[in-house]
């Protein structure tokens, strides 16, 4: 084996290691918000979470530092991945247009995903949840502003990101609340469509 293939493997192996961390955090966050859902959060202990998966309590918190966390964990991963979809739209579009596009590609996705739908609607009847979840969204909305002044044809200030980013978060969450409001029936995407174009900044991009 050649010295380069020798220096790869430990990379190699650690991104191994990494996807099958995300593997068991997927799976018990699902079983945590499952088992929420049934008997109530504040009836859900990390005993029975770790019983039900098959684990030590300690083997839990190797994953996730509480209960809330195997609910919200899922949000600051998305703002990874939010951020990196924005870096990777054309440079030369126009900085609004690409987060639409990424905004509505990620409803799309939350829409195809019974566990999203699911977390939603388990922070929107629990309380306790709800500050956690605001503070998970504003680290998120930190890294997506940041990608936005990156990938921006004319370099963008601080300010006029945070605005956009924040303009378009707004947006999908009032979307969401408003859907989870009727009770599902409501179509999401006509929603979303509405939310944006009524917080469309006048002058589009970098402005």
């Amino acid at each position: 084996m050649s010295k380069s293939k020798l220096s790869d493997m430990p990379e190699h192996g650690n991104a191994l290691r990494e996807r099958g961390r995300r593997a068991v955090r997927s799976e018990l966050s699902e079983l945590a918000v499952a088992m929420f859902a049934e008997h109530g959060f504040d009836q859900t202990t990390v005993d029975d979470i770790a019983r039900a998966a098959g684990m030590s309590k300690r083997s839990f918190f190797r994953y996730f530092e509480s209960k809330e966390d195997a609910v919200l964990g899922a949000v600051a991963v998305m703002g990874e991945q939010v951020a990196d979809d924005v870096r990777s739209r054309p440079p030369e579009e126009d900085t609004w247009e690409s987060l639409c596009h990424v905004v509505r590609a990620w409803q799309d996705r939350i829409d195809g995903s019974v566990q999203r739908v699911a977390e939603l609607r388990l922070v929107e009847q629990t309380p306790v949840l709800q500050a956690r979840y605001q503070q998970r969204r504003e680290e998120a909305r930190k890294l997506i502003s940041a990608a936005v002044r990156d990938r921006a044809a004319e370099r963008l200030d601080a300010l006029t990101a945070d605005l956009l980013t924040a303009a378009a978060a707004s947006a999908l969450e009032a979307a969401q609340r408003e859907w989870l409001r009727s009770g599902g029936s409501a179509d999401r995407a006509e929603l979303l469509d509405r939310a944006l174009s009524i917080v469309r900044p006048r002058s589009p991009g970098s402005g």
